[in-house]
């Protein structure tokens, strides 16, 4: 990967719907050019997906946190989160707890009834988010 790649994953990290003519315009190079370098990206799977970041607030689910778990049943425990439309993040993890979850919800109510359908899992802290100062940030390539 050369410093033009680099260049196009940065721009298309910040608007991934923008025209192969005018990311070419953006990394200095021509539409047939750009547009092979981000196929070849794809193909080696640099670039994974295009998604739109939903706003959580815009979907009357403006309540986020993270829960610490702990669980002996894992493959039940990724299975009901991957079913849940609330868990939107899980990750394995090292240490005490075996997973980081990132949840959102309507209220607060409805977070603590989501967390105590977990419960049978396992065991759990809550972080409640108070504020996101930096929601998503874009990855620089090295």
């Amino acid at each position: 990967m050369d410093q033009l790649d680099k260049q196009i994953l940065m721009v298309l990290q910040e608007q991934a719907r923008i025209s192969m003519t005018e990311l070419g315009k953006a990394v200095a190079l021509s539409q047939p050019a750009v547009t092979e370098r981000v196929r070849r990206m794809e193909e080696k799977g640099i670039i994974d997906h295009y998604r739109a970041i939903v706003s959580p607030k815009q979907v009357h689910k403006p309540i986020s946190a993270f829960l610490l778990f702990h669980t002996k049943k894992c493959e039940s425990f990724v299975a009901y989160c991957r079913d849940s439309s609330d868990v939107i993040e899980l990750h394995r993890i090292s240490g005490q707890y075996n997973f980081l979850v990132k949840m959102v919800a309507p209220s607060l109510q409805s977070l603590e009834d989501g967390i105590n359908a977990m419960g049978g899992y396992g065991d759990s802290t809550t972080l409640v988010v108070l504020s996101s100062p930096i929601p998503h940030k874009h990855i620089a390539p090295l």
